[in-house]
């Protein structure tokens, strides 16, 4: 058994927990605007984010399950699910989860200089990224709980400005049904080829995005080492962050679809944010939603950084080479210094990527995204439905419904590959080869 100073320290508390994953599963799309999804499936976008939140519901309570049920715990999405699928696939996953978070990171970064660049355009956009990197370096290296106390209220800011959207959204859905009256104010959506205007068929390619939208849920199950009681804490956080996720995207749809055109906000490049503040006279909507995404973005890289270095720190702690024992060193408060480090650093090298092959590299990165969520997605929900056959845990609806959205996503990852240009394809594909490659029994040593 581990000692005590040789494990990462507990002092997270579930509000922490809560909100780390909301600032990983809130970013900027949907400030900027769900366009593509509802693009795809019109007033029906709701009925997509309604049902991945289902499946998202499905996959977390599989992974809280176990989580409940284990004697001790771990590191990383591995520690939770090798009992299951094994160790090579526990090591894939992992890695599959570090190169997510790390597309997203890079990705992200760059996405906050090109906001910035819009005040100030004068300022090379390396130097936002470089600025970013250390920031959030410097508040993943001092303390597990100053990086979650930050993370918590940058959180916090996003969450008030979906409230505050949410309210006014509201008054002025009911202020056009005082106007129009009941059935024809709440039927504005249904203009334009009704309420499903491209069919089921549509609802599921909006899936395909928002399925994306959601994904950094899971990071909730990444914290169970660090957190305090993980046993009530983990549970109460997949409740708390499943619910807060469907009401902050599919409240704001329906307001979205029920005062705008749902081809009108296929179309326009304005954040849908931005449309309803102004709607209500609020002088500089713009510049407020601006500020407010640039927040999002630093959020979840943030949150980038804590999910690539628990990962990396999760594969490299029983390593006996010399590269992994560097990477599995925590420094005297028990903060993996050596995992930060490296992931940091791979955020400079992106940068300078990104300089090198422009926009071409994010193409891939981003396409790359949509695979690897639905991958660890996948890995957790077959986890689940052995700990329920193996244990006896759970009743037969639960393993039904596993069972049922486990095939679901399965047809949602091949729409995904016959959707996407062959070359992102090939490019997720090279990534989880390696994945599952790079795993080496000699490498691993039991934990007695």
């Amino acid at each position: 058994m581990e000692n005590s100073k040789q494990k990462l320290k507990s002092s997270m508390k579930a509000r922490h927990v809560i909100m780390l994953s909301l600032g990983g599963a809130i970013g900027a799309g949907l400030f900027a605007g769900s366009s593509n999804a509802i693009q795809a499936s019109g007033p029906a976008v709701m009925l997509a984010y309604l049902l991945a939140g289902i499946i998202l519901y499905v996959v977390m309570y599989g992974a809280g399950q176990i989580i409940l049920h284990q004697k001790e715990t771990t590191v990383g999405l591995a520690g939770l699910i090798a009992p299951y699928v094994g160790k090579r696939f526990a090591h894939f996953t992992d890695w599959v989860y570090w190169s997510l978070w790390m597309a997203a990171m890079v990705a992200e970064s760059v996405a906050i200089a090109q906001f910035l660049g819009v005040w100030l355009p004068q300022v090379p956009s390396w130097f936002f990224v470089l600025i970013v990197a250390i920031i959030t370096l410097g508040l993943n290296l001092y303390s597990v709980r100053v990086f979650a106390e930050t993370e918590y209220w940058l959180a916090w800011a996003k969450i008030m400005v979906i409230l505050i959207l949410i309210v006014v959204g509201l008054y002025l859905v009911a202020v056009q049904v005082f106007h129009l009256g009941f059935s024809e104010g709440l039927g504005q959506m249904n203009k334009y080829g009704g309420f499903m205007p491209n069919g089921m068929k549509g609802v599921f390619n909006a899936m395909l995005i928002v399925i994306y939208s959601y994904g950094g849920s899971e990071l909730i199950a990444l914290t169970v080492s660090e957190v305090e009681n993980p046993k009530k804490a983990i549970p109460k956080a997949i409740r708390g962050v499943i619910m807060r996720i469907f009401s902050f995207y599919v409240i704001p749809m329906f307001i979205f679809v029920e005062l705008y055109s749902w081809k009108f906000l296929s179309s326009t490049q304005k954040s849908p944010f931005v449309l309803i503040f102004e709607k209500l006279g609020i002088p500089g909507a713009a510049l407020i939603v601006n500020f407010v995404i640039i927040l999002a973005l630093f959020s979840v890289i943030n949150s980038a950084v804590y999910a690539t270095s628990r990962s990396v720190y999760s594969r490299a702690k029983d390593s006996k080479g010399i590269m992994g024992k560097t990477l599995g060193q925590l420094s005297s408060k028990r903060v993996p210094v050596p995992a930060i480090i490296f992931c940091s650093g791979m955020l400079f090298i992106g940068a300078i990527l990104s300089f090198i092959f422009k926009d071409n590299l994010f193409v891939y990165l981003a396409g790359s995204i949509s695979y690897t969520i639905l991958i660890v997605w996948i890995m957790l929900l077959i986890s689940a439905i052995i700990f329920y056959f193996k244990t006896g845990t759970g009743g037969w609806f639960i393993k039904t419904v596993s069972i049922f959205t486990l095939l679901v996503l399965l047809i949602i990852s091949y729409k995904v590959v016959v959707s996407n240009p062959w070359g992102i394809s090939v490019f997720a594909l090279v990534v989880c080869v390696l994945s599952l490659l790079s795993y080496r029994e000699k490498t691993v040593s039991e934990v007695s």
